[in-house]
């Protein structure tokens, strides 16, 4: 997750996309942009538009209306320069399993327009982000299915995007190949690639972006950071101080603080509700010693976008 964005032009804008099939419309006037060193992550169930909405956006689909801009550059289905600057992993697995890992990256840096030297060391590099690097001269039809996943990934990276797009990608994985793919791609971001990932898994979007656009049925019902989105209900965070000490006296001075909604006194501690309670702690821990308090223990509850999800669209994310 980027610690600061870029105070740059967007590395992507899309703007009111929409498309049918038929008599079914599939996404239904979505737009957002995404900046420099930002993970966006594009969240909602199966069939809500995601996939439809990234096929737009990467050129792979002709669009009803809407317009999308990467680098600046107007980008469509024959905008070959402006799709030289995204790098699109699709959920399904595009590889030749006869081939190794290094043949693969080589094939596809072919059609990237790489050669010589400069494919030869991008192949090197890419195998070492994506941790296959031991394994580059393997058959990947004896790959685990997680290892094929990093090498889809890898894939996507060849041509040095300016905008890595990511479609489900830890789809079918183990645990263990789905937490080296997360970290591949929170590294990514750190490097400052702009990256659009979408996923109908909560936790996913919770630890990589720094925003995320609900999607469901088509359209964008909410966008913003987690702190965003969660105000959008408005629940706040919960903190409990196991504590002894005047208790009652300590609730009554921390209630008075700003910032703080609620101060409960009880048997063993103190309950409180608060606005931003990472920000607000050493203030609590500060006025609750000062009114005499002992406090021996924290615990810090949070709100998560499954909340938001449910609020928004009256269904958990992976009804």
């Amino acid at each position: 997750m980027a610690i600061e964005q870029a105070t740059a032009a967007p590395v992507l804008e899309c703007r009111d996309l929409r498309k049918s099939f038929g008599d079914r419309v599939a996404v239904d006037g979505v737009g957002f942009s995404i900046g420099q060193s930002e993970t966006y992550g594009l969240l909602g169930p199966n069939g809500a538009g995601k996939t439809t909405t990234i096929s737009m956006i990467c050129g792979l689909l002709v669009r009803d209306a809407g317009s999308v801009l990467v680098g600046g550059a107007p980008l469509d289905v024959n905008a070959v320069a402006a799709k030289g600057h995204v790098g699109f992993v699709p959920q399904d697995l595009a590889i030749y399993p006869e081939l190794s890992a290094r043949e693969n990256l080589r094939f596809f840096g072919q059609l990237y327009g790489l050669g010589g030297a400069d494919l030869r060391s991008r192949t090197d590099e890419v195998l070492e982000i994506i941790g296959l690097a031991d394994r580059a001269d393997e058959r990947t039809d004896g790959f685990s299915g997680g290892m094929k996943r990093r090498l889809n990934i890898g894939i996507g990276l060849l041509n040095r995007p300016k905008l890595l797009v990511l479609d489900e990608p830890t789809v079918g994985v183990d645990p263990q190949s789905r937490n080296a793919i997360l970290s591949s791609v929170e590294s990514l971001g750190q490097q400052g690639m702009a990256i659009l990932y979408t996923t109908h898994y909560m936790e996913e979007a919770e630890r990589l972006c720094d925003r995320v656009g609900i999607i469901d049925q088509g359209q964008i019902r909410a966008e913003g950071t987690r702190r965003e989105l969660v105000s959008l209900i408005g629940q706040r965070d919960r903190v409990d101080l196991a504590a002894t000490g005047p208790l009652v006296a300590v609730a009554e001075a921390l209630r008075a603080m700003p910032g703080v909604n609620e101060a409960t006194a009880h048997e063993g501690g103190i309950s409180l509700l608060v606005d931003e309670a990472r920000t607000i702690l050493p203030r609590l821990l500060e006025s609750a010693a000062a009114t005499g308090a002992s406090v021996n223990g924290v615990e810090i509850v949070e709100p998560d976008l499954e909340a938001v999800f449910l609020h928004l669209t009256g269904r958990a994310l992976r009804d």
